[in-house]
C-alpha cells in the first residue's frame, strides 16, 4: 500500500471523498495515514470476496484516523472510506 501511495497509483471512491470532506480530512491526511499507519484488520468482502484492509494512523495534524482500502484487479490501490476516530 505504501508503494502505491508513493507511486501515486491509487484512486479515491466517491464515498471516501465524501467522508473525507465530512471529517475535514485532506488527501495529505489519507496519504500520511497509509504511509505511517498500521494495518489493524484484514476483512474479506462478503459480496465480492475481495480483501480489504483497515489502516489506523494519524493525520497531518496528528488526529487518529482510519482508511479502508483494497487492491483493484489491476493492482491499483482503491481507497474505500476514510474517517476520524
Amino acid at each position: 500500500m505504501r508503494e502505491k501511495i508513493r507511486e501515486n497509483d491509487y484512486v479515491m471512491s466517491l464515498h471516501a471523498e465524501e467522508e473525507m470532506d465530512n471529517d475535514t480530512l485532506s488527501i495529505f491526511d489519507v496519504e500520511r495515514c497509509i504511509l505511517n499507519g498500521t494495518i489493524v484488520e484484514r476483512q474479506k468482502d462478503k459480496i465480492t470476496s475481495e480483501w480489504k484492509y483497515r489502516v489506523r494512523g494519524k493525520s497531518v495534524s496528528f488526529r487518529e484516523m482510519e482508511v479502508v482500502a483494497k487492491f483493484s484487479p489491476i493492482g491499483t490501490l482503491v481507497i474505500i472510506t476514510v474517517y476520524s476516530l
